[in-house]
Order: C-alpha cells, then structure tokens, then sequence
C-alpha cells in the first residue's frame, strides 16, 4: 500500500489531508523563543490572532525538523509494510530535507524492500496546495506512485504563484527572496511582486505603488501566462487579508468568468513568518511559472 504525506508548510489543513489520505508533518516556527509546531501543539490555527502579533512587531522565525523527527514520521509506515509517497515544499528553500534524506536512508537500511519516493512541488503555501490536492485527486483515482511521479515530471512547473507583500520587513529578516532591494520596504506603498521560479526559490520580479496595482498586476500574470485554468484549481492565498482575496477573486471573475474554480487559503504560520500580514497571492494551471 502506497501512503501519503505532505506538510504543513503547503497551507493543507488537518481536514483537508484527511479527505486525500495524506498523514501531515509539523514545519516549526518560532516566536520570543517559543516553538511551535502547527497541528501538533495546536488543533486549529487561529490565523487572526498569529498575524494581529505580527502586526504588533513579533518577528518569529523557522527551523528545519530533526533527522530523528522524520524517522519517527515515516518509520511507523514501513514497519506496517507500506511505501510513502512525500509531496512537500521546495527543497531549494530550506535545508530540512538534508536530514528527510539522512533518516530515509537509515530507515532503508532497516526496511530494505520498503519504497520511499517524494515530489518537489518547487513552492510554499498555495502553489504547494494546488499540486498536493492534484495528487490526492490521482491517488483517490487509484493512481500508481509510477503513474503520479511521471504526472509531476511535467504538471509541477506548470503550477505558477504570484504575489504580493504588504511590508517587507519580514522577507528581510528571513532573507528569502532573491531581488528586492534593501530600501524598498521603507518605500510608502510599494508592494513588491514576488513569484516562485522553477528552481523553487522566491524571486522579486518588480513593484507597485498602491494595492489596487498590485491586485491588478496578479491579475495580468494570470491573463498572460493562464493555461487552461477552468480544469483546475485556482487558489488565493492570503496572510489574514480576506477582503483584499475576495477583491482579486471578483478582478479573476470578471476577467474569466463566475465559474471559474477559485478556492481560498490562510497561509500557514510558518511560512507567514516570512510573508508578514496583508499579503494576497495566486496559484493557477500556467503554460509556464
């Protein structure tokens, strides 16, 4: 039997990965020295009151989990003779999958005949979500791992997010994007426009002055690069900022219609660490990223 596990840095909730049969790994994030694990040290992420401290100048930060936390998530499975099929965040992004790699070969050692196979989305949060509930699409389709691996060869890069940041001080202390400018968060309005490349890492690809700007300008990478979209999942993200999701979802409406597919999603505390409050992204079937 084939299993499934992602993470909750991909913005999937507990509800939502049991509907696919996906068992979830907890991403820390820390905050004044306390960590915490998401689903773990709590049921229900209360979205509001993690960016309202955020608001209120908390800047919390992320660390990778150890090799022996991945044993213990995956050496259960192989003990009951099952394989794992692992669809997570960009490797490019984070230096946790060093030590999957390190306990995935100890286990193999102990469970020889057992398979172990992982997917790359080349994401965080929304982008992540649109290919893990795809695969979960083909899984509950009663899909190979064969099968879904050679799915994602080629579907992974066509899964594009844009978005846009409220207040850059947060990237700047994560210093995980590539190609913004040090003073541009001291900059009155600027919102910088930020995609996931296909290397998996996050990149500035330019700025506006003003939010209406910046809804406009997610709404032309969906017009420009849109491949498709009606048979999938359109999904916007945001970081406790429904009403501006909702204004991008009427922009995307009108654009291509009331029944195109949008879903929406609070971006997860982990990666919201680096995101900060107030900002709004996309995800969308692309002919490119």
């Amino acid at each position: 039997m084939l299993v499934l596990f992602t993470d909750t840095d991909t913005d999937i909730t507990p509800k939502e990965a049991a509907e696919y049969g996906y068992k979830l790994i907890s991403m820390p994030y820390s905050v004044e020295g306390k960590t915490t694990y998401p689903y773990v040290d709590f049921d229900e992420f209360k979205s509001h009151e993690f960016y309202d401290s955020l608001r209120n100048g908390a800047l919390p930060n992320t660390s990778a989990i150890s090799v022996e936390q991945y044993k213990n998530y995956f050496k259960p499975v192989f003990a009951e003779g099952n394989d794992i099929l692992y669809v997570h965040f960009s490797r490019a992004m984070t230096a946790t999958f060093d030590a999957m790699d390190k306990a995935v070969a100890e286990l193999k050692e102990e469970f020889p005949e057992r398979k172990f196979y992982d997917i790359d989305t080349k994401g965080i949060t929304i982008v992540s979500l649109n290919i893990v509930k795809e695969v979960g699409d083909l899984y509950k389709a009663g899909k190979t791992a064969e099968e879904i691996l050679k799915w994602a060869e080629t579907e992974v890069d066509h899964f594009a997010q844009y978005f846009f940041a409220d207040d850059l001080k947060f990237f700047k202390h994560s210093g995980r994007v590539s190609g913004i400018a040090g003073t541009m968060g001291t900059l009155l309005g600027i919102r910088p426009i930020i995609y996931m490349n296909a290397e998996g890492k996050m990149v500035s690809v330019g700025k506006e002055k003003g939010r209406a700007k910046a809804m406009d300008r997610l709404v032309s990478y969906v017009e420009e690069l849109g491949d498709d979209i009606k048979s999938h999942r359109v999904i916007i993200g945001h970081t406790d900022a429904p009403e501006i999701a909702a204004e991008v979802a009427e922009l995307l409406k009108k654009k291509f219609g009331d029944d195109l597919p949008i879903e929406f999603s609070v971006v997860n505390p982990t990666a919201g660490s680096h995101c900060g409050p107030n900002g709004v992204g996309v995800c969308f079937h692309a002919i490119h990223r």
